[in-house]
């Protein structure tokens, strides 16, 4: 009996231990998002402006059309999961009747005063099941205690006012400005403690997180290389951030887990200009800009501004369904799913760690190598001759992040010869290349730091732009 239980024990496996810093449900949960909204929106729309100065006469906002409703269905139709608007930019003016400021919508002439748009907004998103996400800047060009030990208390209480006021909050964004010729040390611990207190979920994203991070650019280029840990000790938001270069790349091994996410505006600037009608980016531009985001490893924040009217202009979402088509169009067919995966190392005979679950089109299940094994290499037996150029291949990051570099090959009738050859992979990494006409496609994972933990590869043919 004590034979058999242990030869039995023999071929059973664990679940590959956590490696490194690991995400947050709420963390797992938002990366899973991939793709949102940002609207900035306030006095810039109507002064022209990408920076205000805090002192624009609060009646010039006026947007008498105004369909937050609009907002969302565009959002919606163009496949984002949420909005984030910008509550309150550096000007310092509120887009609902802050008890905290004298620059609010109360102070407009957009209903008389009466108007409140984060109220109009968060249920809009409730109605059509986005979620709902605020960015409240800092910098407040326009309060009289900004500069003084006072202001962190005011701003701690405006965090409490808006987030305790308009329904569950997935992120709360932040920017370090501290710009102006006053300067604010700011209080972020107090800030963090605001935001945790009332929305608990909430994914806080700034330069160094502690939700997420920026990734240093506006251009929607997410690092080749992209970790999503981060060395934080020394370092703080703004000024006192990190490199770019860093941000960019994420720090190997770093020690918390804080996921990047590019934000990038389909327009030249953030805010709504008459002047960039005829410069909403490409749908080329786009999908280059998707594969340099969600395609390395980072969720993507599209900034649509709100025109004065109070509505997304139809240059901005005739664009944004065509890029939908294209990558509903790219991503229709998985040409890999259900076939045949053979693994050069399994960990042991379990369902649950079997390289058929690459192809099954499951991201929660995983195949797993055994304990100390840091490279291997997986087969896909596509069956016959099968056109293609894109792979999307994706970590159980719940474990960690672990691949260091992996290469692509395809077998040309002779011999494996290669197409690609990167580093990192983590929640997701797409590559695309020149089409391969194959009947199989070998994945090696040339380095990692740990067993490495893959819950899918992806085979796609998209059409050619």
């Amino acid at each position: 009996m004590l034979s058999l239980m242990g030869t039995t024990a023999a071929f059973a496996q664990q679940a590959p231990a956590p490696y490194g810093a690991l995400p947050t449900k709420h963390q797992l949960a938002w990366q899973d998002m991939e793709y949102y909204m940002f609207i900035h929106f306030g006095p810039n729309t109507f002064t022209d402006k990408e920076w205000g100065h805090g002192d624009e006469d609060p009646k010039i906002f006026n947007p008498k059309k105004l369909d937050a409703r609009q907002w969302v269905r565009t959002a919606k139709a163009a496949g984002m999961k949420a909005i984030i608007i910008t509550a309150k930019h550096h000007d310092g003016f509120c887009l609902w009747p802050s008890k905290f400021s004298t620059h609010t919508v109360r102070e407009s002439a957009w209903k008389d005063g009466k108007g409140d748009v984060l109220k109009e907004l968060s249920a809009a998103c409730k109605e059509y099941g986005l979620k709902f996400g605020v960015y409240l800047s800092p910098w407040d060009r326009n309060h009289p205690d900004y500069g003084t030990p006072k202001y962190n208390d005011v701003f701690a209480s405006t965090l409490n006012e808006v987030l305790s006021s308009y329904g569950p909050v997935f992120e709360q964004w932040f920017d370090g400005a501290n710009g102006g010729d006053k300067k604010q040390p700011y209080d972020w611990k107090k800030f963090y403690t605001a935001v945790y207190k009332n929305q608990p979920q909430a994914v806080i994203f700034s330069d160094i997180g502690p939700g997420a991070r920026w990734m240093g650019n506006e251009r929607g280029v997410a690092g080749e290389t992209n970790w999503s840990t981060l060395n934080t000790t020394g370092f703080g938001v703004g000024a006192e951030a990190p490199s770019t270069d860093v941000l960019n790349t994420g720090n190997e091994n770093g020690e918390h887990w804080i996921p990047a996410e590019v934000d990038v505006s389909i327009r030249p600037g953030w805010f709504y200009s008459a002047a960039t009608d005829d410069k909403v980016k490409s749908v080329e531009q786009l999908v280059s800009i998707y594969n340099t985001s969600i395609g390395r490893n980072s969720n993507l924040l599209l900034n649509v501004p709100v025109n004065r009217d109070g509505l997304i202009h139809p240059n901005d979402s005739t664009r944004l369904m065509e890029f939908k088509r294209v990558i509903d169009a790219s991503f229709k067919t998985d040409l890999a799913k259900g076939k045949k995966v053979t693994a050069s190392d399994l960990r042991g005979t379990s369902k649950q760690f079997s390289a058929q679950n690459l192809t099954d089109g499951n991201a929660n299940t995983y195949w797993a190598a055994k304990d100390g094994v840091k490279s291997a290499s997986l087969v896909i037996d596509l069956g016959k001759q099968t056109a293609l150029n894109r792979i999307l291949l994706q970590e159980y990051i719940a474990l960690g992040q672990r691949v260091k570099s992996f290469s692509v090959e395809y077998w040309n009738g002779k011999d494996y010869e290669q197409i690609d050859k990167q580093t990192t992979i983590g929640y997701k990494r797409i590559l695309s290349f020149p089409t391969v006409k194959t009947s199989k496609i070998r994945v090696k994972i040339l380095e990692a730091n740990a067993c490495p933990v893959i819950s899918a590869i992806q085979l796609y043919n998209a059409p050619e732009l």
